[in-house]
């Protein structure tokens, strides 16, 4: 059975050298080729997304969606941004069905005022007090400590 070997090409020094420079070069022009293709890439993959982008700053109402779960120059949180939207649609939908125009937009109002005041560090404060009041105490033991009796009482005239 016959092994495949290689035979190595460098015989000296001057082959060594040689080989380092052509190794050095080969992965500059490798390293150069794979950052083109990557700006490539990111060039295909940005050209739909500018289209999109485009596309979606002529609906009026997209622009609200996005800045829902953007940080805000008030620095509202996720559930305050949510609330101020769903309260008001919630509110008009379900309870006030047959309220006037005037009615439905001062409750729209204020909801949106209340919204803005919760924030989700205030709605887990009041879970978590909930949640407190629910739990069952745990049952303090009040265990009488007695005294240790050595027999000698202590102000006796033994000493």
């Amino acid at each position: 059975m016959t092994t495949m070997r290689k035979e190595s090409k460098i015989k000296n020094l001057d082959d060594l050298r040689l080989e380092i420079a052509r190794l050095k070069a080969l992965t500059k022009e490798q390293e150069e080729y794979l950052s083109d293709q990557y700006r490539l890439f990111n060039d295909k993959l940005a050209a739909p997304a500018h289209f999109v982008k485009s596309l979606t700053s002529w609906i009026p109402g997209a622009d609200l969606v996005k800045n829902l779960f953007a940080k805000g120059k008030n620095e509202e949180d996720w559930l305050s941004k949510s609330l101020r939207i769903g309260l008001p649609v919630v509110l008009n939908r379900f309870f006030l069905r047959k309220a006037g125009l005037l009615k439905r937009t001062l409750v729209t109002l204020l909801s949106q005022q209340a919204a803005g005041a919760l924030n989700k560090d205030r709605v887990s404060t009041v879970i978590n007090q909930v949640a407190d009041f629910i739990r069952p105490k745990k049952q303090s033991k009040h265990v009488a400590q007695r005294k240790v009796d050595y027999g000698i009482p202590p102000d006796s005239e033994t000493y």
